[in-house]
């Protein structure tokens, strides 16, 4: 795709905003799985710069993931790093493949009830997760900046963060609560929104360094201490610098253990993406539509390149998006912006980067889960009816109690059972809704009626009434399922007849031979 400029000052502004969520979580994700924190830095600006760049989507970020944090580190440990990364290489060339095979589509068969449950639930764990980060209590957080999970089993709901408050920093609570009123008055105060220049969140991280710079001059008790800063990997040499990348082990590449694993990244990691690229599609402003397929085979590319590298596999990730979405990004021009500001930022001021605090960037997070777990998604999937709201909540609760796989699973059977449920009302259309014996009923068939439907009609026809004349009318019907024609000739044949009931078929095609099963029934 056809890089534009149009909108270039908005998208680099954006990839700055996303290059400042994105770093601690690239080094946080890396050590949280048992990899290098350089490693973290290969996937992030890969997943910027080359998927960026590939990918058919507008407003996608691509970097570690998360989800994949279990995965990484059960294999790292039991393999060793080298071989691991030839599981990420496998990966990608699994992901390349089934890009090339075109099987993306998959992902236009997610509800959009389920989508904005999974967006409103990642919200919930977004500001759950970073109320430590924004009260100075980092030291259990430390590589676990965001996980798609908001219980910790051995600590339950709240005792994590009861427990965090005990050990608050008056220092991080100030620096977070002028961080977050910085970007509350640059959405809403007229004049700092027209500062398109300048966005919200650059200014708050600017904020958290200055006032940080401030208590160590004048307050040393207030001052935010180097472990809860943002802490990047230093190189004082090129060498030392170029001794961060690891090249994969040529003997992984006939490991079955490294295929297995490769094989469940590839799985996990292309459910993520295509699940974040249809939840970014949906926030897009300018509801413009990505290719599955093309980002499919952008992050087989990207992971390949992360595993030669040295990096840890990578996704299309909702936390970078919703960042990205949130400062104003109109195309992927952002998303590589913020890959290239992640690669200056490590050669060139990584020094600098160490003076962030983690309650600036905090800050930002919780305000981008507040955005996503608006109180108007709840009213507008409320107003949409049961069929909507059930779903919805049920992925809400479903992910924030589990993951978001899970809970995205749990979501789809819900959703599923209410397109059957709606399905089977739509099989045919009554006259009348109540029947008595002796009377004449029409069952007009629906357009495509399929083995779905056959429950509904099965169950209507056991609970006609005796003595009575059904018309089942197919003239508006294009299709018929085999099993479907197979039960309304049962019934016509021995259901019928227990209970004396006449059968009228009408505009049957010929083709169903409906006729010959029809010897003492009527058809039209």
């Amino acid at each position: 795709m056809k890089l534009s400029t149009k909108y270039f000052k908005a998208d680099m502004l954006a990839g700055m905003v996303v290059f400042l969520v994105a770093l601690p979580l690239c080094l946080g994700i890396a050590v949280a799985s048992g990899a290098p924190p350089f490693a973290g830095i290969i996937s992030g600006v890969i997943g910027g710069i080359a998927v960026g760049y590939m990918s058919n989507s507008n407003v996608s970020v691509s970097g570690p993931a998360a989800g994949l944090i279990a995965i990484i580190l059960v294999a790292i440990t039991e393999m060793g790093y080298q071989t691991f990364l030839s599981a990420v290489v496998i990966a990608g060339a699994i992901q390349l493949a089934l890009g090339l095979a075109k099987a993306g589509g998959i992902s236009s068969y997610f509800p959009t009830s389920v989508i904005e449950g999974m967006l409103v639930a990642i919200g919930i764990i977004i500001i759950k997760k970073e109320l430590p980060h924004a009260i100075g209590y980092d030291l259990e957080h430390e590589g676990d900046f965001y996980s798609y999970q908001l219980i910790d089993a051995d600590k339950g709901f709240f005792t994590e963060l009861i427990h965090a408050f005990n050990f608050a920093h008056t220092g991080a609570i100030i620096i977070a609560g002028v961080s977050i009123a910085i970007i509350i008055a640059f959405n809403k105060v007229p004049a700092l929104k027209k500062l398109k220049a300048v966005p919200g969140a650059l200014v708050a991280v600017l904020a958290g360094i200055l006032l940080n710079e401030l208590f160590a001059a004048t307050n040393p008790t207030l001052e935010i201490k180097d472990e809860h800063l943002v802490i990047l990997p230093i190189a004082t040499s090129f060498n030392e610098f170029t001794s961060q990348f690891t090249a994969p082990s040529l003997q992984g590449f006939i490991n079955v253990k490294a295929w297995t694993v490769g094989v469940t990244i590839a799985i996990v990691a292309s459910i993520e993406t295509l699940l974040c690229l249809e939840a970014g599609d949906k926030m897009d402003p300018m509801k413009r539509f990505s290719s599955a397929n093309k980002e499919l085979t952008a992050q087989g590319i990207g992971n390949m390149l992360s595993g030669f590298l040295g990096g840890i596999p990578m996704t299309s990730v909702i936390v970078r998006t919703s960042a990205n979405l949130n400062a104003g990004a109109k195309t992927k021009l952002a998303a590589i912006a913020h890959g290239v500001f992640l690669l200056v930022a490590v050669l060139v001021i990584p020094g600098l980067l160490n003076k962030i605090p983690m309650a600036s960037l905090a800050a930002i997070l919780i305000m981008i889960g507040l955005k996503l777990a608006s109180i108007k998604t709840f009213k507008h999937m409320w107003h949409n009816g049961a069929q909507q709201f059930i779903p919805f909540i049920v992925t809400v609760i479903a992910v924030v109690f589990t993951d978001l796989l899970k809970g995205v699973g749990v979501g789809l059977v819900v959703s599923i059972y209410f397109i059957l449920k709606g399905n089977m009302k739509l099989a045919y259309f009554f006259r009348k809704e109540k029947h008595h014996t002796g009377e004449t009923i029409h069952i007009e068939l629906a357009q495509e009626v399929s083995f779905l439907n056959k429950a509904a009609i099965k169950q209507t026809l056991a609970h006609l009434p005796e003595n009575c004349t059904v018309i089942i009318d197919a003239a508006h019907t294009v299709y018929i399922d085999y099993d479907v024609l197979e039960m309304i000739k049962d019934f016509m044949n021995f259901g019928s007849k227990d209970k004396n009931i006449s059968v009228v078929l009408k505009e049957f095609k010929e083709e169903y031979k409906m006729q010959e099963y029809a010897s003492n029934h009527v058809t039209n």
